[in-house]
């Protein structure tokens, strides 16, 4: 009861913090510029009260998201250098995807007895997630289109995107195009280690595959130290994806600034 008295109260401050930026903004009342915007951190402060209490992670990540937007329209200069927060989380992500995958590939399949219904059950992921993908790029495609994100972006960001693009441009001059024989070939790893560096999730995946029929094909004594290791490290990876989500508030925080 009393977190739904605290928010209902941030709410409506939130609410009057709305109804005077738009007044503001339309010329529908005369206002100093300073008490808008003071009016909004107002009540995102009181958002952050109400929320103090609660250990919800998806509602910390909504306010960051306000936070960041608010910062990036009132201080886009100084907000940009927030980027550093997003980048050190997307790290993290990407630290966690092989050895995730890895484990939970050779589980599912070393662990298996019947390596031919594994197969069976390996086509209707890949089907399924062959049509699950398209639908979700369909649905990415035309909300950007819709939407028209980024669209406003500050200038010094839109000076530093052109700067990146003629980077990119020059290294995509100097790139020699690959064919068909070279985008299946780069499909298969030459060296785990240096697939897992360079985040070719892909190769990953299919030395993990042949990895565990290799190991599903020996021995009781041999496989099985192995596959606990595997059930182990998997374990663990969650247990790390648990631990980096706890700062996913400060990434989404530090990227919204820049959309």
């Amino acid at each position: 009861m009393k977190f739904s008295r605290v928010f209902g109260l941030a709410v409506l401050v939130a609410a009057l913090a709305v109804v005077l930026t738009l007044l503001a903004a339309y010329g529908l009342l005369s206002l100093p510029p300073a008490v808008p915007v003071a009016a909004r951190w107002l009540a995102l402060a009181a958002l952050a009260a109400a929320l103090a209490p609660r250990r919800s992670l998806t509602l910390w990540i909504v306010l960051s998201m306000l936070v960041g937007i608010e910062l990036g329209h009132d201080a886009p200069a100084a907000a940009i250098h927030l980027k550093v927060l997003s980048d050190a989380f997307l790290r993290l992500v990407k630290t966690i995807i092989a050895p995730l995958v890895f484990a939970t590939l050779v589980v599912g399949i070393a662990g298996h007895a019947n390596l031919k219904q594994v197969g069976r059950m390996g086509l209707k992921a890949l089907i399924y997630f062959e049509v699950v993908t398209t639908f979700a790029l369909f649905i990415g495609l035309a909300a950007i289109n819709l939407t028209k994100a980024g669209k406003l972006a500050p200038a010094v960001l839109a000076a530093a995107q052109r700067a990146n693009t003629a980077s990119e441009a020059a290294t995509l001059a100097t790139a020699a195009p690959q064919t068909a024989a070279d985008i299946i070939l780069h499909i298969f790893p030459e060296n785990i280690a240096k697939s897992v560096a360079e985040g070719q999730v892909l190769q990953v995946v299919i030395f993990a595959i042949i990895f565990a029929i290799g190991l599903a094909l020996t021995p009781e004594r041999t496989r099985r130290p192995m596959l606990d290791f595997c059930e182990s490290l998997s374990e663990v990876m969650f247990k790390f994806t648990n631990v980096v989500m706890y700062f996913a508030p400060l990434g989404v925080g530090g990227r919204w600034p820049i959309q």
